[in-house]
């Protein structure tokens, strides 16, 4: 050890043991994430984030109570910038909603659209346009589609994402809107599959 580490750590109460830090903390954090409103998946994303920040931050135990409240203010703050974060792509997709629905959909409330998807729709196959209803139409989860076509989760999920690129090709093909792909940035498509 460096000497002059040594004094520094010298001066401390206790260097941080993370193990006992985490099992003493991990189960009233979650919680605690869960009653600010934290869905299960990102209460535990949140709490590991903690964890790291308490790591990097806490070089001593300053005891039980400042702990505690260390970590809580940590996570409250990194939920809170999720939240923050998530509103500002929230308030930048309903602008792009607002200037797309204007440019294709306000003359007629989106009809037009809506017929043209339909049809889409209709020109799709087998378990494409089978993963397609029991989604959107049914409501049904990945895990239900998945056992009822005899596929894995993910594998429904890969097929809807390719089915979607799809529709969105034929219904701009449709519509005669190639620009509405420019600005959502999808360039992926095979339109061949729905003709």
């Amino acid at each position: 050890m460096h000497a002059t580490i040594q004094p520094a750590l010298a001066m401390t109460e206790s260097p941080l043991d993370l193990a006992a830090l985490v099992r003493r903390h991990q189960l009233g954090l979650w919680r605690y994430l869960r009653v600010l409103g934290a869905r299960g998946d990102l209460a535990e994303d949140l709490l590991q984030d903690t964890f790291l920040v308490a790591l990097d931050r806490l070089h001593e135990d300053r005891g039980e109570a400042a702990v505690a409240t260390f970590l809580r203010e940590t996570a409250r703050h990194l939920w809170l910038r999720r939240r923050r974060d998530q509103g500002r792509r929230e308030v930048l997709l309903a602008e792009f909603v607002e200037a797309k629905w204007r440019d294709v959909a306000a003359a007629d409330d989106g009809e037009r659209w809506l017929e043209a998807l339909r049809s889409c729709v209709d020109g799709l196959d087998g378990k494409a346009r089978e993963a397609v209803q029991r989604s959107y139409r049914d409501g049904e989860d990945r895990r239900t589609i998945a056992l009822a076509l005899g596929m894995k989760e993910n594998g429904v999920k890969t097929l809807l994402q390719r089915v979607r690129a799809v529709l969105r090709a034929c219904v701009e093909r449709r519509l005669g809107a190639g620009d509405l792909r420019r600005n959502a940035g999808d360039a992926n498509t095979n339109p061949r599959r729905t003709t």
